[in-house]
């Protein structure tokens, strides 16, 4: 019989799917539940249990991962008859590896309480293919002793893992972290079609950048899809357009002026607009193209 706790997982997407793989590659019991049946049936050809509810998933979990979109759906699935706060056992531990706006963890954490329930607010930073390679940035904010309880969980999933401080406080620093990547894309696409439009090889300019100051893991990562204009989705536009909203609010509240993050945040906004939001982030090249005169 193991001796790890007992993990019930609530979100199997881009990014749920691999991690909660990963957590049975190391031992773990998982028990899953996700809206898409499919989903469900890959937990358990992994080695899973697909649960028919939250309910039903956290009831007997030890700790309780949810990986979701967006605060609505956190709060859809942790409050309510059927969440996780009125179904989970007192005592066990609930991580939210989600990327939601900072007060949402802070009202989760005391509702939580409430219940006998702890909670570290966890996002992830690392992509779809952090994910698979269980190579993602982990940072939490809650207490001390719950990440140190979390810590061996984590290091199933991810290889830079800190505690940022208190409650909401990982939540920050993925805002902040969603900032600075969104700005590096937008950079990196304004380049290729810079060098592109100059008759340069493209690929030649993209290892060399890549290996002086300009170089970045976005540029490492994102290489391939601006060469091949490849945007299958790793993280989605959708998605980095609700992250630059909480970040742009959470800046404004702190009163911390952010000029050129809100100039990308439009940006990635207008992609959105212009029917882009299901594709990659990468995808910030085509608007760069659309305004540089390109057909796309």
């Amino acid at each position: 019989m193991s001796t790890l706790p007992k993990v019930a997982w609530i979100g199997l997407g881009i990014m749920g799917s691999p991690m909660s793989e990963n957590l049975i590659k190391a031992g773990y019991d998982v028990t899953g539940y996700t809206l898409e049946r499919e989903k469900l049936d890959r937990l358990a050809a992994a080695g899973g249990t697909a649960a028919s509810s939250v309910a039903e998933a956290v009831r007997d979990a030890d700790v309780i991962v949810t990986m979701v979109p967006a605060s609505p759906q956190v709060e859809a699935v942790a409050y309510g008859p059927d969440g996780i706060l009125e179904n989970a056992r007192r005592g066990a531990l609930l991580i939210d590896m989600s990327s939601i706006t900072p007060q949402t963890s802070v009202d989760l954490a005391a509702a939580a309480k409430e219940k006998g329930i702890r909670v570290l607010d966890a996002p992830v930073s690392g992509g779809e293919a952090g994910a698979i390679e269980a190579v993602l940035s982990i940072m939490a904010g809650g207490e001390q002793a719950d990440f140190d309880e979390a810590k061996p969980l984590f290091e199933a999933l991810g290889k830079t893992i800190v505690r940022c401080g208190p409650h909401g406080s990982g939540q920050t620093v993925k805002a902040a972290n969603q900032l600075i990547v969104a700005v590096n894309i937008q950079a990196c696409a304004e380049a290729v079609v810079f060098l592109e439009k100059s008759g340069v090889d493209l690929a030649a300019a993209l290892d060399v950048l890549g290996g002086g100051l300009a170089g970045s893991t976005v540029l490492a990562r994102k290489k391939d899809n601006f060469l091949k204009r490849d945007f299958k989705p790793g993280f989605r536009i959708d998605l980095h357009h609700k992250d630059m909203g909480i970040v742009t609010d959470a800046a404004r509240n702190v009163g911390a002026a952010l000029p050129v993050g809100a100039v990308v945040a439009q940006l990635v906004a207008s992609l959105r607009a212009q029917g882009d939001g299901g594709l990659d982030h990468s995808a910030l090249l085509r608007a760069v193209e659309r305004l540089s005169g390109a057909e796309v």
